[in-house]
């Protein structure tokens, strides 16, 4: 872990949704420094889903050796954000550093985006940045530090990055290009940077897009608050640079990265946006049209596989099957497989115990796979990382992105059989 070292003793830091998770974690930094904290988030009462509010922070904050100002902000209310700003102002005399956390997600491709979740990750993401900053900004100007960091990716114009989740890609990418042009626009004045994790980081929003289990295949939220940290030290020169956790902090002299897993040594999961991952983008782009499009396997259905490695695992799903099963994942799965035993394969995991097959189901599919069937036989049997699958290219995903992460649980069930 990244030692502290006081710098931020007295220092105001305003963070929007830092009443958990990452933007939390950044605030428990800073206030062992002696910082004065900002809690700007929406949850001022307890959600059984989402554990913390600005208060519960507050009190962590306070705990840790910091000052706390709990504020209810939903960054889309621009008088919300003002008011904000104002009591900080008002409490601890100025504003020194801005993180731009809150954010809204949803995996889902364009078809299946409703314009309300559009709207939200606009207003949220985008909006809620841009407003923000430009709130703070007038006092940033006045301070010695003076940062603004957003929690947003590298700006990676890779088509990969927008086919399965357009919306999202657009609304994160609208958080960095605030970082682009600010960081332009008030050089000498402000130093304004993006952070993003190498890997997933474990939070409650992890949990509800990948279910139980998924925390194995992350790091926790403390590798975000160092790399926050080790930022924040920096002067107001170090400006307009889009950073990886990992990489600011292999700078900063360390080397043992278990220490920030919530499993040591397990396989991590690595975040969007990011090209650098075993089997990389050529891959994904060579093998972009590697399996035939859905239209064209319905015209030539291949022979009805009666045996084969296909086979066999979908027998073993079946015999796996439950109503708990069902009742947790509440989706039906569409496999367009090439390669021998291939063809079109289903799962369907909503109506009573749950039932697979060969061909189309008899309901619309809400996720549809298409992959080779010795990739699928892997990805079944624990041997490939159904992330990993669809990062390196060698899955391709059309439908609901949160269903499809979903499934991982269910494969984890089976590995042992299989």
């Amino acid at each position: 872990m990244l030692p502290n070292t006081g710098r931020l003793a007295g220092c105001t830091v305003f963070i929007t949704g830092a009443s958990r998770g990452i933007g939390k974690a950044i605030a428990l930094k800073a206030a062992k420094d002696g910082a004065n904290i900002v809690i700007a988030a929406k949850t001022t009462h307890v959600n059984p889903k989402l554990p913390g509010t600005i208060f519960t922070a507050a009190e962590e904050i306070e705990a840790a050796g910091g000052k706390a100002l709990p504020c209810a902000v939903d960054v889309r209310d621009e008088q919300q954000i003002s008011n904000a700003v104002e009591k900080a102002v008002e409490r601890f005399g100025g504003i020194d550093i801005l993180v731009n956390n809150a954010s809204a997600i949803s995996l889902t491709n364009t078809l299946e985006t409703p314009t309300k979740r559009v709207d939200l990750m606009m207003n949220v993401n985008t909006r809620g940045t841009f407003l923000t900053s430009k709130a703070c900004i007038p006092y940033l100007k006045k301070s010695k530090i003076a940062h603004i960091l957003n929690l947003s990716p590298p700006l990676n114009l890779n088509p990969l990055w927008f086919k399965q989740h357009c919306a999202y890609t657009i609304a994160k990418y609208g958080m960095s290009m605030c970082v682009l042009g600010m960081a332009e626009e008030f050089k000498g004045e402000i130093a304004v940077n993006a952070l993003w994790p190498k890997t997933a980081i474990h939070t409650a929003a992890m949990d509800m897009l990948g279910g139980s289990g998924i925390e194995s295949q992350c790091r926790k939220v403390d590798i975000i608050a160092d790399a926050a940290y080790s930022i924040f030290k920096k002067p107001k020169t170090f400006t307009g640079n889009f950073i990886i956790d990992e990489n600011i902090l292999r700078e900063e002299g360390i080397k043992n990265f278990d220490i920030y897993a919530i499993k040591p040594g397990h396989p991590l999961l690595p975040d969007f946006f990011l090209d650098e991952h075993p089997d990389t983008i050529t891959k994904k782009m060579e093998s972009h049209d590697a399996v035939p499009e859905l239209k064209e396997k319905k015209s030539q259905p291949p022979p009805k596989p009666r045996s084969g490695a296909v086979a066999e695992t979908f027998r073993i799903v079946k015999d796996s099957l439950s109503d708990d099963v069902v009742k947790a994942t509440q989706a039906i799965y569409q496999f367009e497989l090439s390669g021998e035993d291939g063809g079109t394969w289903f799962l369907d995991l909503k109506s009573k115990g749950g039932n697979v097959g060969y061909g189309e189901p008899s309901d619309q599919a809400d996720v549809v796979m298409s992959m080779s069937t010795e990739d699928f036989v892997k990805m079944f049997s624990g041997k490939l990382k159904p992330t990993m699958a669809f990062m390196s290219g060698k899955l391709k995903i059309k439908g609901n992105m949160t269903l499809a992460i979903r499934l991982e649980k269910l494969m984890n069930q089976m590995n042992a059989r299989l």
